[in-house]
Parts: structure tokens; sequence; C-alpha cells
């Protein structure tokens, strides 16, 4: 399971460090992709194939399941972490998702989002003020 949430800093070649308990968790390889709302979704390989068959399952003959299935696997990459724990970031999401050096890593239960510091800290903002509206309405979904 994906905690907690890190703040943290890209290097000149796109190399991110990821906190000693996500590699644990995450293993040696990992899925990079394009996410929702502005931020990177990393996966375990394991991790990914469950969200992959998700997506891989959306009618292709509808408009929103090619998007999202172009959104998620155009985008994807596989990589691997050095010995040092660093992730390559390719620069191409970098720019697609405007994330610039300084970021933050949350860990969402079985994946993480990599975010810019700056639109984590808006997102946070935006949420707090509409967190209990939102848990309220699933809520009484029932």
């Amino acid at each position: 399971m994906l905690l907690g949430e890190h703040e943290h800093s890209l290097d000149d070649k796109n190399r991110l460090t990821l906190p000693a308990k996500f590699r644990s968790e995450l293993g040696e390889r990992v899925v990079v992709s394009r996410g929702l709302d502005g931020c990177l979704y990393v996966y375990a390989e394991r991790d990914w194939e469950k969200f992959r068959e998700r997506i891989a399952s959306l009618d292709l003959l509808s408009a929103g399941g090619r998007t999202m299935q172009r959104r998620f696997f155009a985008s994807a990459s596989i990589a691997e972490l050095d010995r040092q724990g660093r992730l390559v970031i390719p620069a191409v999401l970098l720019e697609r998702t405007g994330i610039g050096r300084e970021v933050t890593v949350a860990g969402i239960d079985d994946h993480l989002e990599i975010w810019d510091r700056s639109a984590w800290a808006a997102l946070l903002a935006e949420t707090e003020e509409t967190a209990e509206d939102v848990a309220e309405r699933l809520a009484n979904r029932d």
C-alpha cells in the first residue's frame, strides 16, 4: 500500500528519487503514464496490469473509450529504478502535464501520483473546501 506525500526535486536528467518506503512497495520496474487532473501515475508492473485491463475493456466504438485508451496507453512507458531508487521521467510527460522541477509524490493506495508542487498545493486548497460535500454525496448514493 502506497501512502503519504513527499516533496522532491527532479534533477537535470529528469530523475526523481523515490522515498525508500515507496521503492520497496513498487519493485524494480514501474509504468509511468499521464494521469488525470494534471498529474502522472506510477504503477508497479503488477498493479499496472489491473489498471490496464480496466482501460483495455472500454468499448473502442465509443469516443470516450478511445480517448481513455489513448490517454493512458500512448503516453505510458516502462521504467526501471536505478540503484539509488531514481526513476527517469520522460520529458514529454513532464511537458504535457506542466510538471516542473519541484514535485510532490503522493501515495494513492495502489499507485503514486507525481504533481507539480504548486499544482498539488492548489488542489489541496480546492479539495479542502469540497471534501465534506463530496463525502456526503457519495454516502447518499446507496
